[in-house]
């Protein structure tokens, strides 16, 4: 579906990417990890044609994008769908229009179908009712389901996901994870996911890549992940799940010991009373 074949990519004289050579199978979620600054969102930039490496290509069901022009170049970029790291909700349009924007854009639907896709997108995001409010009102989670909504609505064939949990509690983030889940299932899109948060990778991936200092030192399936002998990758894990359990100890030391009956009306997590502001 997607294949990187030797990329080399420098950005500021400073090499990012060196050699990296990586296929994503159709209808697999593939997740690339790896610390800040390792090339993990260039990669992304590179298989949607924003970036051009310096050496390589990247080729998309067997076609250059880097080679590509004009037309052939936006026909190779429809197959996609983009979740940003922040959503990147345009402030002045409500959510109806920001997710309904490409439909506009790149179709000739009337307004009732549109309307029909947008409330249908929104209802799998779990936003019905959203319609109408502006970015500035919706918590970090909702913007990213707004962006997972917009992300979606041409039914694309693959889905990047750019830091989809990042910033978010725990709680939402393993709401975003589940509706990765959802939507490669529903649609059967191949999806590319970056990010940081092992935890997430363990949950959505099929396969997990890691980047360090710019090269692929491991992918396999999440069991043979965990079962790596390279040092990066051991170091990565321990890193993070040293990094949880301190968390977890420290929230256990410094909070009051909780109630033994939740008051009335507090049944809900704190993530879902603040999406519903």
């Amino acid at each position: 579906m997607i294949q990187l074949r030797n990329i080399y990519k420098s950005l500021g004289g400073r090499p990012v990417l060196r050699d990296v050579t990586l296929e994503v199978r159709r209808g697999e979620s593939l997740v690339i990890v790896g610390s800040s600054g390792t090339g993990k969102s260039v990669t992304l930039q590179h298989m949607v044609g924003l970036l051009h490496p310096d050496a390589g290509d990247v080729l998309i069901e067997g076609e250059c994008i880097n080679r590509a022009t004009g037309r052939a170049v936006e026909r190779i970029r429809e197959k996609f769908g983009v979740l940003f790291q922040s959503g990147a909700l345009i402030n002045w349009m409500n959510v109806f229009d920001n997710v309904a924007l490409p439909l506009y854009e790149k179709t000739s639907l009337g307004d009732e179908e549109i309307a029909a896709r947008v409330r249908e997108a929104l209802a799998l995001v779990d936003l019905q009712g959203t319609e109408a409010r502006m970015p500035a009102e919706l918590s970090g989670g909702m913007r990213k389901r707004a962006g997972l909504a917009r992300a979606i609505i041409m039914r694309p064939l693959i889905v990047l996901y750019d830091e989809p949990t990042s910033g978010l509690d725990p709680v939402m983030s393993r709401r975003i994870d589940r509706l990765i889940r959802d939507v490669q299932r529903r649609f059967n899109t191949t999806a590319v996911v970056v990010t940081h948060d092992l935890q997430s990778a363990f949950t959505v991936g099929d396969r997990i890549a890691m980047l360090a200092e710019g090269r692929i030192v491991e992918v396999g399936t999440p069991a043979e992940f965990r079962a790596s002998t390279c040092p990066a990758v051991q170091e990565f894990i321990s890193a993070q799940f040293s990094e949880a359990a301190r968390a977890e100890e420290a929230v256990a030391w410094t909070s009051p010991p909780r109630e033994t009956q939740a008051p009335a009306g507090s049944d809900r997590t704190g993530s879902d009373q603040e999406d519903r502001k």
